[in-house]
């Protein structure tokens, strides 16, 4: 990425950029050639978003297709592809107002000038949702995954405690789902993937007891991150969300500022409703991050996007997408950075008419 910072400095500087289209060629085919190199995990994200990135731009490649000039269908094409992929009425409003404005001052003529002020307007609306999780000095990093039932709680705990065991962290996790038949044992799985310890007290007990003991544990053996998994639950149901709060109250009991991070797990297949779960659990619990999974199977990772207008708008910023799940592999989890998610949706190299 500093190859691309220093580039675009260059260019900056020289008369290249007065043609928007040659840069973002440029730009984007640099890009895509830097990120692949990282791991694979430029190809894993775009991978992940196929659904997503065909449903946004294929119908408007198709139509822009022989177009010599940017018109109203073009732009009524890209508003119903936005609201397709779940971006939503008001943030598609703004968007295709913003695009509209570029083409009155003259500053859009082309289909890859469309796209780079896409990508550009995009990323400037994710970008207060990156952040990285941030580790616990002189202590034990206590994190409480929250969530309703299937989004996939269990799987990205083992797949970040993975991640973290990488990171020559020593890593506890607690089984805190006392509900649901078989969550110990499956995260008993994704322990032994890792060669990591899990503290149990099997189905039914209290899940605030696990969690109490479990810190207890982490403490005792200098563990540097503890990882709680609890049992699902749907954001209406008060009952168990006070147990929630109850197992944020028993951790304070032993170390004031634990939980110190509590991350709610959002399936990005529900689209829209997802950002109904952040509302409700922020409101009870005091949400610190999220992590997006399952975006692999979802065409609608454009919720994103309201959900990032919602959070601003309402002074809750921030509150970072830690990470997102594209796959049930344990690698399958990278870091949220907004430029390469958005890229990941909008491939220049894919949809390319002109």
């Amino acid at each position: 990425m500093a190859f691309i910072r220093l580039l675009k400095f260059l260019i900056e500087k020289t008369q290249l950029k007065k043609h928007g289209s040659v840069w973002y060629f440029l730009e984007c085919n640099i890009l895509n050639r830097e990120l692949s190199n990282e791991n694979g995990s430029w190809g894993a994200l775009k991978n992940g978003l196929k659904k997503t990135r065909n449903g946004l731009l294929q119908g408007l490649g198709n139509l822009v297709l022989g177009k010599k000039e940017l018109d109203a269908e073009v732009f009524e094409t890209l508003e119903m592809a936005l609201l397709r992929a779940d971006v939503g009425v008001g943030t598609t409003k703004e968007i295709l107002e913003e695009l509209t404005a570029k083409i009155e001052r003259q500053q859009l003529s082309s289909y890859h000038d469309l796209l780079g002020k896409l990508v550009e307007v995009l990323t400037k609306r994710l970008k207060p949702l990156q952040g990285v999780l941030s580790s616990n000095s002189g202590g034990t990093q206590v994190v409480v995954f929250v969530g309703v039932n299937g989004a996939g709680k269990t799987t990205t705990i083992g797949k970040m405690a993975d991640l973290f065991g990488k990171e020559s962290k020593k890593i506890l996790l607690a089984a805190g789902d006392t509900y649901r038949a078989a969550a110990t044992e499956q995260l008993n799985q994704w322990a032994q993937k890792s060669q990591i310890s899990v503290i149990g007290q099997g189905r039914g007990s209290d899940a605030a007891s696990v969690a109490y003991d479990a810190l207890e544990s982490a403490r005792a053996k200098g563990s540097d991150v503890l990882m709680i998994d609890t049992a699902g639950r749907l954001q209406a149901n008060t009952q168990l969300m006070d147990e929630l709060a109850k197992v944020k109250r028993v951790l304070s009991k032993i170390d004031s500022k634990a939980p110190h991070e509590v991350i709610l797990v959002l399936d990005a297949s529900t689209g829209q409703n997802a950002i109904s779960q952040v509302n409700v659990f922020d409101e009870a619990l005091g949400l610190t991050g999220l992590v997006l999974t399952k975006l692999d199977g979802s065409a609608k990772a454009g919720f994103l996007f309201p959900l990032a207008r919602q959070l601003s708008e309402s002074g809750r910023i921030p509150l970072p997408v830690y990470y997102v799940g594209l796959g049930e592999g344990i690698t399958d989890l990278l870091p949220f950075e907004a430029e390469s998610f958005v890229r990941a949706i909008i491939d220049p190299d894919e949809q390319d008419p002109f």
